[in-house]
């Protein structure tokens, strides 16, 4: 016996399509042995990489993600996907949570400056003070790794984790094996990016090892010797955070396609210059040496038949580095990068792999959040979901199959919001934001402004319709300072002087 369904296709960023494509159908066959089976997990993150960085987003990308565009040739691609935090470390809690930053206080990267700090530095000259935040995910959450450990899987760590000093590493929120999680944003230590890596949980390799390659080779090993049982395999990559380090071969093959590449072109926002054209051969590098990575455990699974019954995540954590610490990548037609609460900053590159279900290649363009992995996850494996825990999140099962029309309804009516109380190191200033359908709203803490803009029309946020839409500014304002109570959010304190 099966069950399927069919779809009809729909514009790329109409919004209010669910699933579009080449009408992908949805097959569960209770007599194949392999749907019986628990599925499997990979879920791969990759640190800073911007939504037009890829391929499969970008055709005219200056990089080149051929392994990533051939998982995206299997999945649902996600075209209003969002990271819950323009910064690394809440985004990342809030995927191990199913909760927002602001709910967990975890609102800025791990090792941010704290206000008692900038309360002690005699030249502080902006308005605000940042808002306290927590610097480590607490124990007392059941992270994803940890509920699906209760039920049997292997859970397995590569990679950046960033969630707080030790004592709060992988191995003490759910994940049986950590090979490089600690408390650092970076790889900072050693030879950086190629061993001898200084790492505390990653033995050095041999001199001049590339890290994005161990880290898979590492996943691989895993999946190697647990592939008699369930497992969750959660691929973290440092790449392609800064420093900004390649592969030699690499940075020559980008170097001599710079020579027919655009010059060099600058914006503005803000007080910070953006870039605005894709070039930087070193960058490229980094992130074809990550797409070769995920190519390696791709190959494996497939290879193995592992692949059948494996669900498939791939993300990043925050938008593309475009105003700061070497502007190495362009986000455009998205406005700004990493750091701000434009859409350069929190939208992200996202697919999911689920072959027991989706058997070709889908495009979604209804908005969801990092948070929605977690619930998401757990119905996929068939456990029960913990509303309790992940709060936040909404299970993206009806979005990709059509499997109930309430529950896609609900997803189309829900708002998705962001609370960044602090200055980023990318010019990014204190605020909040909320999206509700086609349009987004944003708040600025300093000056107490609000901008308005209608993403449908206007992907770049170039026309603020604050002024002309006062209706519409208003119910989002309302509802946003509604969720900002609901989640007890921590505002910054204004300086006085």
């Amino acid at each position: 016996m099966s069950v399927k369904s069919k779809f009809s296709a729909a514009s790329l960023l109409g919004l209010g399509a669910i699933v579009s494509g080449s009408t992908p159908e949805y097959t569960r066959n209770v007599d194949d042995p392999v749907s019986k089976k628990q599925p499997n997990f990979v879920f791969i993150l990759a640190d800073d990489l911007g939504w037009m960085d890829v391929g499969f987003n970008n055709p005219d990308c200056f990089y080149e993600t051929p392994n990533l565009d051939r998982l995206a040739a299997q999945s649902v691609r996600f075209t209003n996907a969002y990271a819950a935090c323009p910064v690394c470390s809440p985004t990342r809690a809030s995927i191990m949570t199913g909760k927002y930053p602001a709910r967990l206080r975890t609102t800025d990267y791990f090792g941010a400056i704290q206000p008692e700090a900038a309360r002690k530095q005699a030249d502080y000259d902006r308005p605000l003070y940042p808002s306290p935040y927590l610097e480590q995910l607490p124990l007392e959450e059941k992270t994803i790794a940890e509920a699906l450990k209760e039920a049997g899987y292997a859970t397995f760590f590569a990679g950046k984790w960033h969630l707080g000093p030790e004592g709060y590493w992988p191995e003490n929120q759910g994940f049986d094996i950590n090979k490089g999680g600690n408390q650092s944003g970076g790889p900072y230590s050693g030879n950086k990016y190629f061993s001898p890596y200084g790492n505390p949980r990653l033995e050095d390799g041999p001199a001049g090892e590339h890290l994005p390659d161990r880290l898979a080779t590492e996943t691989v090993r895993f999946i190697k010797d647990h592939q008699a049982e369930p497992f969750l395999a959660y691929l973290s990559f440092y790449s392609v955070h800064t420093p900004l380090m390649a592969r030699e071969d690499l940075r020559l093959k980008y170097e001599q396609k710079k020579l027919s590449a655009p010059a060099d072109t600058w914006g503005k926002e803000g007080e910070r210059k953006v870039r605005l054209v894709q070039n930087h051969a070193i960058y490229a590098g980094m992130v074809e040496a990550m797409d070769q990575a995920v190519g390696k455990v791709l190959d494996y699974l497939r290879e193995s038949g592992l692949d059948q019954n494996t669900v498939i995540f791939f993300m990043s954590d925050n938008g593309g580095l475009s105003t700061s610490e070497g502007h190495p990548t362009s986000n455009l037609p998205l406005r700004a990068g990493k750091g701000w609460l434009y859409e350069g900053g929190i939208r992200e590159p996202m697919l999911i792999k689920w072959p027991q279900k989706i058997h070709q290649a889908a495009v979604c363009d209804q908005p969801v959040i990092s948070t929605d992995f977690y619930p998401t996850i757990l119905e996929i494996a068939g456990l029960k979901l913990q509303p309790d825990q992940h709060k936040d999140g909404m299970s993206m099962i009806p979005l990709m199959t059509g499997k109930t029309q309430s529950a896609s309804k609900n997803q189309q009516e829900r708002a998705l919001f962001w609370f960044y109380p602090h200055y980023g190191n990318q010019g990014g200033q204190p605020g909040s934001a909320i999206r509700k359908g086609q349009y987004k709203l944003i708040e600025f803490f300093a000056e107490g402004t609000q901008e308005l803009y209608d993403l449908s029309a206007d992907i770049s946020e170039k026309n603020n319709l604050a002024l002309s839409q006062p209706a519409i500014r208003q119910e989002l304002s309302d509802q946003l300072h509604r969720w900002q109570k609901e989640v007890d959010a921590v505002f910054p304190e204004r300086v006085l002087r």
